[in-house]
Parts: C-alpha cells; structure tokens; sequence
C-alpha cells in the first residue's frame, strides 16, 4: 500500500476528531467520573507529599512508557540515571538516558517551564520532542526507512520529512504533516470545548496524533507525555497518576484498539467521517477507564491511614534489623500528616533530647526517607527505591 500524495490528503481524512454528541453518554459519563475521582486524590494528601509522589510518579511513568515501547529499564537502572550513574554497556546506558529524558521533560510539563504555547499547538508538540530527543544517546537517534535499505536520522524537534509506515497504517505523506496538525490544533483547542468535551478530547487526540505520526521516531512517547500534559491543562491530570502504567498493563489491548481507529468507517451507521467513528468511541472508552482505574489505584495506595500502617511495619522491621533507630516512626507520620516540618521540632515529635531526636532524624535523611530542598530546611517524606514495594505495593508490576 503506497501512501497518498499531498494533493489529495484532505484534512477531512482524520475526521471524526470527536464522537458524535448522539453516542457518547458513556463517554460523558466516563469523563464525569475521571474529573471526580482526580478532584478527590488531589485533595488526598498534602502539597508536600504530593511534590515527592511527583518525583516517584514520574519514575513510574518513566518505567511503563518503556515497557509499551518493548525497553525493560529496571527502576533501580532509572534511580541510577537520574543521579548520573551510566553504566558501562553502551545499549544500557542508551536505555537509562532515554529514562532519564523522559522524566525530564515530565518533571518540565509538571513544572510547566513551555508557557509560550498551549498544549495541542505544533510548536508545544515539536517542543517535547526536541527537548526529549536531545537528551538521548545518538544510537537511539537513527530509524530504519520502510524498505529497510537506509538509516535515517531522527533531528530533536523536527517533523519528518519522508514517508513512513507503522504496521498496516501508512500515515500521511510529510509535507501534508502541517496542515492536519493545524487541524488538529482547531478541532482540540480547549477553549471551543466544554470540561466534560475536553476530557473526551485527551482521549480522542491521543489516538488522532499517534495516527498522524508526525516525526520519524519518538511518536508513542511524545504522544504519551502530550497526553500527561493536555489533563494537566485542563486541570484534570496531576503529577499524583499517570496512565502509562494503564496502558502499558493492557499493552496488547491499547496496540488493538490503536489500530482499530485507524480503520475508514464500516458503513453509513458508523459515523459521517472518513475513519470509523465506532472505534474512536472505543478507544476513548478504552482510554478514560484506563485514567479512572489509575486514578482510583493511587487513591487506594494513597489512603492516610492505610499508607501510615505500611509505613509503621517497615519502620519497625529496619529498626529491629538495626537500620533504623528508634524515633524513627513519629517523625515519619509527622512528615505524612503535616507535609512536612521543621528540623528543630524532631525534639517535640519525638519527645527525645535534641541530640538524640537529631540523631533519629539525620538517619532518616541519609537513608532518603526524609527529604529536603536545602542542608538545613524543612523536611518531607521521600520515596527511595528500597521502600516504594513496601510503601505501595503493586506500583512497580512486570507485565509486558
């Protein structure tokens, strides 16, 4: 199959960019529930602790966006990364850059450092390829053509320029590129759309950008991260959840369901678009579960009292294994209740003397429990790699 010329690439071939308003009460339904369940989990924890959950959470993004893209880049190896650690293998050291990257440019969208230009335009988009791109080793920067017959280098924030083909889908031939992005812009543009429209159009534009394929390489990333960015926009998303982890544990299904939108509409019930209307429906089905599931997880996960019970049977299994002192549990639940405290009241917290209360505390701190921006600031909880199973268990699951 030879994909078509510019001529006659229509921007109408892309259509529908939304379901119909007469079939989607269950997306609407769908879309109501996700923006409850989000208002409730950030409500659920304090600014504090949330800043570390960012941190941990775009680990975890991290982790399961490689998992979708067949890399199985062992958390510790991504620990590791961020503290510019490299191993000595070249392919591994090539995997825990592009982690690292990743997290990055999140942790840049969380932080949202790109004011300049909103979330569905061209320039934001090419904006995270170039800034995830840059960061990658130069080995990961190379694609075959279709023919397999000739490499070609993949620029940081450039739209190819040659055509390509992704399984059965043959995307858009290149120089038509920029005008189904500009449609893609007009038809996802949140201030023509309701809150409840809006949702459905993360999903809906999640599928429709993967389907335009706009660079050589790096499209399932920067369309995921792309995602993660348009729900923070609309004030849905928080850095408490990421739907990586969703899609990546129903990896099979999220390729099937990709593939099925791609199809032209079946018949004359099936939408008045070019593509099939019944199987954008679908995945956006498919994808508002997959956030609402993520979601409801980390509420469970993030539940006061039964997070302090997790950390209560671990503080006490280190403390009778001699790696921790004692003390060492009221300081932590003083960091989960209140957010975070001051150094000077360890004493109060724990009803010791200051030197031994600072003693309790600076442990905690060596071992990353606590954490705090300066030496001698405030501190907060922290999540390093050895607690994360016992804090949350499930969050880190092999499954693809």
């Amino acid at each position: 199959m030879s994909s078509p010329t510019e001529f006659s690439e229509s921007v109408s071939l892309m259509e529908p960019m939304l379901p119909s308003e007469g079939n989607r009460r269950l997306l609407d339904d769908l879309a109501t529930q996700l923006i409850a369940v989000s208002k409730a989990l950030n409500a659920q924890v304090t600014p504090n602790v949330a800043l570390s959950m960012g941190e941990l959470v775009r680990s975890m993004n991290c982790y399961y966006s490689n998992l979708i893209e067949g890399h199985n880049t062992h958390p510790r190896d991504i620990d590791r990364a961020l503290a510019n650690d490299f191993s000595n293998e070249p392919k591994k050291r090539s995997l825990q850059l592009e982690a690292k990257a990743h997290i990055e440019v999140q942790r840049m969208i969380d932080n949202r450092e790109e004011k300049d230009c909103a979330v569905v335009t061209t320039d934001y988009l090419i904006w995270i390829h170039r800034e995830f791109c840059q960061r990658l080793s130069s080995e990961l920067l190379y694609v075959e053509n279709p023919q397999g017959n000739k490499r070609v280098e993949v620029k940081p924030g450039e739209l190819r320029t040659g055509d390509v083909s992704v399984g059965y889908h043959v995307p858009i031939s290149a120089p038509a590129i920029p005008r189904f992005l500009r449609r893609f812009e007009e038809a996802y543009n949140p201030i023509r759309l309701s809150l409840i429209e809006q949702v459905i159009a993360v999903a809906a534009s999640h599928h429709r950008l993967l389907w335009i394929h706009p660079f050589f390489d790096g499209n399932g990333r920067v369309t995921r991260l792309f995602s993660h960015a348009f729900l923070r926009q609309i004030g849905v998303g928080s850095s408490l959840w990421s739907v990586s982890r969703g899609l990546a544990r129903n990896a099979n299904l999220y390729r099937d369901l990709l593939m099925a939108a791609d199809k032209q509409r079946w018949d004359a019930l099936d939408g008045r678009g070019n593509l099939t209307e019944a199987g954008l429906q679908k995945f956006c089905q498919f994808f508002l579960e997959t956030c609402i599931d993520q979601v409801t997880f980390m509420q469970s996960l993030l539940e006061p009292s039964q997070l302090l019970n997790r950390i209560e049977l671990y503080v006490q299994e280190e403390i009778r294994a001699g790696r921790l002192l004692k003390g060492s549990f009221p300081l932590l639940k003083e960091a989960l209740y209140s957010g975070s405290f001051e150094r000077g009241q360890a004493a109060t917290i724990t009803g010791y003397k200051e030197r031994q209360a600072r003693t309790v505390l600076k442990k905690l701190v060596e071992v990353g429990l606590l954490v705090s921006d300066t030496p001698k600031g405030a501190v907060r909880l922290g999540f390093p790699t050895d607690v994360v199973e016992r804090y949350f268990p499930k969050l880190y699951v092999p499954t693809v």
